[in-house]
C-alpha cells in the first residue's frame, strides 16, 4: 500500500490545504478525475462570468441614452468572448503542470474510490486501476454536479448542463432560442447571458419565484427586470416531459396551481436546477463517512467528518456552492493542520454570515438573513430601504424615484440591539456594495458554535468544552483574510491583503 502524509481529491478549492501541506514538506497525493482547477474555473463561476460581463455591457450601452449618451446598438463578438472563456477555462492545463513539477507531489488523474475507512484506490482514465493508497489526513474536495431531474424524454432528446456547456456542447454562435429549467442563481446568470446575445430565452422556474434564496423583495424586482428585458418567464411548473420534433425540443410544463399544460418550444434546453453532490464514485458505503440527506458529506465546526483524519469542504458538505466559501474552508483546514501553533490558535467555520452574488442584470448581493428568516427566527426586526435614485450617484447613474428599475439596499436588524442581521443589494455593482457588511458582521468575538456536534475527535471536543472565542479585531489584516469574499467579484482585490501580505499566494 502506498502512504502519503495526505491525499488531497479534487482541485478546486481543496488545493489549498494541497499547497500549505507542500509548503510545510509534507508528501502530497492529489487525485483528480477532471480538469485541474476544479468547478468555479473550468465550468462555473470564472468562464460564467466572462460571459456576463459582456452581457453586462449590453445591457448598461442600452441604457446610456437615459442620461444622454447618444449609442448604436451594442451586439456580443461571440467569437471574441468564447475566446476568452476558453482562454480561462484552459488555465487548468497550467493548474496540472504546476503540480506535477513538484517532487513532493503525486499526481492521479483518475475518479478516487474509497475500499475501507481511510484506504482508496484510483481508477485511472484509461480504465487501469491503482494500488491502493492511504494517508493520516484525506481531504474531499469533489465538488458538486447538476441535478438532473427524472423527465420523460429528456436522456432520449438530449439537454444542456453547466458541464456539457464548458465543454463539447459550447455553441458557436448564440442560440436562436432557448429554454432554461432553473430559475436561481444559474438559471437567470445563463437567462441574461443569451438574451443579451439576442437568443430568444423562456426561463422555467418551479418555485413561485426566482432566486427563492433571497429576500422577496429582490425576488419580485428581477422578475419584473428580466421580463423587461424580453425573457419569459414561467414560474410554479412541474416538468412534464421533453422531445424532439425537427430543430426544435418542446418541454411540455404543468401549472402546479391550475394544472394547466404548455408546450415550450427550443432549439436547446439547459438544465439549472441545482447541484448534487459528486459522491457517486467514492462509494461512501465502505466507510464511516456519515452523509445527510441528498448525499452531502456530514462536516463539523473543523470540517472533520465522521471518520477521524478525512475532511470534506467546499460543495460537497452541502453548507453552500460557492467557491469562495470553499476557499474559506480549506484555509481553516490548512491552517488547523501546518499554520497553527497550537490547538488554541485553531480555526473553525461559521456559516450565519457567507456572502452570495447572483451575476444576472442586475446584480443581486446578499448576507445574512432575510426578513422573513429574521421575524421566524423570533427577532423583533426592523428594516430599511433605500433606493439607488436617492443618492447623487445614483440619479447620475440614470435612475428615477419610482421607476421599476431603481435598484435598493435593505437592511435587517434587531431593533433589541441595533444588531445587523443581514444586508441585501439589487441593482448596479451590488457584489461590491455589500461588501463592507460582511467584513462588520465577521468582527468581534466569535465562539466556537459546534457544527454537527456528533461529529468530533478526541481533540475537538476538548476545544469544544474550552469554549474557545476567536476575537476579530477589524483593525487588523488578519480579520481581513479570514472573511469572505463573493467570488468573482472585484471586492477581491482588495479583501485578498492577507495573503499578499503573508506570501501565501
Amino acid at each position: 500500500m502506498k502512504t502519503y502524509d495526505i491525499i488531497v481529491i479534487g482541485t478546486g478549492g481543496a488545493s489549498i490545504v494541497a499547497d500549505a501541506a507542500i509548503k510545510a514538506g509534507k508528501s502530497v497525493a492529489i487525485i483528480e478525475k477532471g480538469k485541474f482547477g476544479g468547478t468555479c474555473l473550468t465550468r462555473g463561476c470564472i468562464p460564467t462570468k466572462v460571459m456576463v460581463t459582456v452581457a453586462d455591457a449590453v445591457r448598461e450601452i442600452e441604457e446610456l441614452p437615459r442620461i444622454g449618451v447618444k449609442v448604436e446598438p451594442a451586439s456580443i463578438d461571440w467569437n471574441l468572448m468564447s475566446k476568452r472563456v476558453w482562454q480561462k477555462i484552459d488555465e487548468s492545463k497550467d493548474v496540472e503542470a504546476y503540480y506535477g513539477a513538484i517532487d513532493s507531489v503525486t499526481l492521479y488523474k483518475g475518479a478516487a474510490e474509497f475500499l475501507e475507512d481511510k484506504v482508496l484506490q484510483v481508477n485511472y482514465l484509461d480504465g487501469s486501476v491503482s494500488e491502493p493508497l492511504t494517508a493520516p489526513i484525506i481531504v474531499l474536495g469533489v465538488g458538486g454536479h447538476t441535478k438532473v431531474n427524472l423527465i420523460p424524454g429528456l436522456e432520449e432528446t438530449g439537454y444542456m448542463s453547466s458541464e456539457s456547456l464548458f465543454g463539447h456542447k459550447y455553441p458557436k454562435k448564440p442560440f436562436e432560442s432557448l429554454i432554461i429549467a432553473g430559475g436561481g442563481p444559474i438559471g437567470t446568470e445563463f437567462a441574461h447571458v443569451f438574451a443579451a446575445a439576442g437568443t430568444k430565452v423562456t426561463l422555467v422556474q418551479h418555485n413561485v419565484r426566482l432566486l427563492p434564496k433571497e429576500d422577496e423583495a429582490i425576488s419580485a424586482h428581477i422578475l419584473t427586470q428580466l421580463r423587461k428585458q424580453g425573457i419569459d418567464v414561467v414560474l410554479n411548473q412541474e416538468p412534464q416531459s421533453l422531445r424532439q420534433d425537427g430543430d426544435e425540443k418542446v418541454f411540455t410544463i404543468k401549472d402546479r396551481s391550475t394544472g394547466a399544460i404548455r408546450e415550450i418550444r427550443g432549439q436547446e434546453l439547459l438544465l439549472a436546477s441545482g447541484i448534487v453532490p459528486s459522491i457517486e464514485e467514492l462509494h461512501l458505503e465502505r466507510t464511516h463517512i456519515e452523509t445527510l440527506r441528498g448525499g452531502w458529506i456530514k462536516t463539523n465546526e473543523f470540517l472533520e467528518t465522521s471518520v477521524e483524519g478525512v475532511y470534506a469542504m467546499g460543495d460537497v458538505n452541502g453548507e453552500a456552492p460557492f467557491r469562495h466559501k470553499a476557499n474559506y474552508e480549506a484555509d481553516i483546514i490548512a491552517h488547523n493542520l501546518y499554520r497553527a501553533k497550537k490547538p488554541d490558535d485553531y480555526r473553525w467555520a461559521r456559516y450565519d454570515v457567507v456572502p452570495a452574488v447572483t451575476f444576472t442584470y442586475p446584480q443581486v448581493g446578499h448576507v445574512g438573513l432575510t426578513e422573513k428568516q429574521a421575524r421566524q427566527a423570533g427577532y423583533d426586526v426592523g428594516v430599511g430601504t433605500n433606493p439607488y435614485s436617492i443618492t447623487a450617484k445614483g440619479f447620475a447613474l440614470g435612475y428615477n424615484t419610482g421607476a421599476d428599475d431603481d435598484g435598493f439596499v435593505k437592511i435587517v436588524v434587531d431593533k433589541a440591539t441595533n444588531r445587523i442581521l443581514g444586508i441585501h443589494v439589487v441593482g448596479p455593482q451590488a457584489s461590491i456594495l455589500f461588501q463592507p457588511f460582511v467584513n462588520l458582521m465577521n468582527c468581534g468575538d466569535t465562539p466556537l458554535v459546534p457544527v454537527h456536534e456528533d461529529i468530533g475527535s478526541a481533540l475537538t471536543k476538548e476545544l469544544r468544552a474550552k469554549g474557545l472565542v476567536r476575537h476579530m479585531d477589524p483593525h487588523s489584516v488578519i480579520t481581513v483574510g479570514e472573511t469572505m469574499t463573493p467570488h468573482p467579484s472585484l471586492s477581491e482585490v482588495i479583501m485578498w491583503t492577507q495573503n499578499y501580505y503573508e506570501h501565501r499566494w
